[in-house]
């Protein structure tokens, strides 16, 4: 009986345990990708994602799984124990290989400005171009620690090392004293110091101090002396030592404090002005105006307390009117203001004290335009663009600065075309002396240049076809006068056919102005009132009757 009880509760289990085998062998199976999202998880095949790869084995035994390095190239960063399709999915680069082994992911010191990363060379590069700075990627330091210790490479500070038994000092970087004590042979840091690299030695560097701090026992100490530095605007005191110190200011000159801390330039004298000619403060600063200069007594109208360099005056006087250092403006040319033949326009500059003229193209190619934001002017050449002004017909498109530079004017020219023109009632009212009364549609309007361009008047061609378009052929007829003789005056003047437009004095002016608005056309005087040449018997003939018309 036990046999049999045993027997059958082994067959029991055996079943059990056949039924139980495809349990387990489904919870092994490798999903590229799960139905949540995950990648490379061990999990049942109902769990799978179909759209990726599986495996009826554990992730660790497939090749799609396969842990190896991804490297993010855009970045710089790699990535180890990553699975490649984790790293196709990210647009990363996959190698089997361990970091350590792939050049693009060899860890060096970046440093940018005043700090430090361990970080691979392309990291390094996106670093810097993220906040615009240049970098310095070392491959010889190899720890983080170290790497973290050399920044602030480019911190100025007081160098002290002792040579030939004193202890002395050199304004220099964090990077240059390192350089120093490190590699003391390299001609490129000896470069920096008197001594000789076998008589430096006990080198420490102390940041953001001078070298005439006396606590840090230097035989360097404050003067009377003052400079001026390439690439700076300041006035600079020096040390005994030669040594850069703080900002002139002659009112510091015996404060401890002010020899011994580097001050910046936001905490030196009357930082938010230019200080031109100020003979205590070398504060100076180039964009409002001022720069460091050596005294000149024939220039400057002050001399300097304490050395012999100033803050220059970088402004400039012209024609009895004062412009700061950067000012632009236009020129006040003869003929400019109504684009006389000869006339051309030009822009002034004002640049370390100096008043220098920029010419415009000339043929008034180019007109000077100007503009002044918180009484500072500023002015440029811009292109005059007339080419198109005459083609345009209407005074919208006329009148578009974005395409050209034109005025709607009166040509005058009779608008016949409008309803209830009558030349009698046009040519009473002309010689009534009531043509201004005229409403502005009696005139045919034209679309000219706002700036007249000039001409090469010697050469024939497109200028004379530009100024035809001014002139106008009419006839003015009269009536007999007494005993026969012609009369040529206003009141004899036909109003029914006659054109008595055409000898008053305003549509004389009228016409001219629109000849000349055209360009160098017309009966004109130049730029320096010269009068041109010019026939007036081809203007007005007399002596034509009616019936010759």
């Amino acid at each position: 009986m036990k046999k049999q009880i045993l027997f059958i509760f082994g067959m029991i289990f055996l079943v059990g345990t056949l039924v139980n085998l495809p349990t387990i062998n489904a919870a092994n199976y490798c999903c590229e990708k799960t139905e949540n999202s995950g990648w490379c998880q061990n999990a049942d095949e109902t769990d799978c994602n179909n759209d990726y790869r599986k495996a009826p084995t554990s992730c660790e035994a497939t090749s799609f799984c396969k842990l190896g390095t991804c490297i993010n190239v855009q970045s710089g960063t790699c990535m180890e124990n990553t699975p490649e399709s984790i790293c196709s999915e990210a647009n990363g680069v996959w190698s089997e290989k361990d970091s350590s082994e792939i050049a693009q992911c060899n860890l060096g010191c970046c440093l940018i400005g005043d700090q430090a990363a361990f970080v691979t060379q392309t990291r390094c590069k996106s670093l810097a171009s993220s906040f615009g700075l240049e970098t310095d990627f070392r491959l010889d330091i190899n720890s983080e620690i170290m790497c973290i210790a050399n920044a602030g490479g480019d911190e100025e500070g007081a160098c002290v090392f002792e040579s030939e038994y004193e202890k002395t000092c050199s304004r220099t970087t964090k990077k240059e004293c390192q350089a120093l004590e490190t590699a003391p042979s390299s001609a490129g840091v000896f470069g920096l110091f008197d001594s000789t690299p076998e008589e430096i030695s006990s080198v420490n560097f102390y940041p953001g101090r001078l070298c005439s701090d006396t606590s840090l026992g230097t035989n360097c100490g404050p003067s009377d002396k003052t400079t001026c530095v390439e690439g700076k605007d300041e006035v600079y005191y020096l040390d005994t030592c030669g040594n850069l110190a703080n900002i002139y200011d002659s009112t510091n000159r015996n404060s401890e404090n002010y020899w011994a801390e580097i001050k910046p330039k936001t905490e030196s004298c009357n930082s938010d002005s230019s200080n031109a000619g100020d003979s205590d403060c070398g504060n100076c600063d180039y964009y409002l105006g001022s720069t460091c200069k050596e005294y000149n007594r024939n220039d400057d109208r002050k001399s300097p307390s304490i050395g012999e360099n100033i803050c220059k005056d970088l402004s400039c006087e012209y024609d009895d009117k004062p412009y700061e250092h950067g000012e632009t403006w236009c020129a006040n040319a003869e003929g400019t203001d109504e684009n006389l033949p000869g006339s051309r326009y030009y822009r002034m500059v004002c640049y370390n004290g100096e008043v220098t003229t920029e010419p415009c193209a000339d043929f008034r190619g180019e007109i000077c335009i100007e503009s002044t934001i918180n009484d500072f002017s500023t002015a440029a050449c811009s292109a005059n663009i007339w080419q198109d002004c005459i083609a345009q017909d209407n005074e919208r498109d006329c009148l578009n600065i974005d395409r050209r530079d034109c005025e709607w004017t009166n040509s005058g020219t009779p608008n016949e075309e409008i309803e209830g023109f009558d030349w009698e009632d046009f040519n009473d009212d002309i010689k009534q002396g009531g043509e201004t009364t005229h409403p502005e549609d009696y005139y045919v309007y034209a679309c000219v240049p706002k700036y007249s361009p000039g001409f090469n008047f010697w050469e024939a061609g497109e200028s004379e076809d530009i100024c035809a378009i001014a002139n106008y052929n009419g006839i003015v007829t009269y009536k007999d006068g007494l005993l026969g003789h012609l009369e040529t005056t206003m009141e004899d003047c036909d109003s029914e056919t006659g054109n008595c437009f055409l000898i008053s004095d305003q549509w004389v002016q009228t016409r001219q102005n629109f000849c000349s608005s055209l360009g160098d056309c017309g009966n004109s005087v130049n730029y320096l009132g010269d009068e041109g040449y010019h026939n007036e018997s081809a203007y007005f003939r007399k002596g034509y009757e009616a019936d010759n018309e």
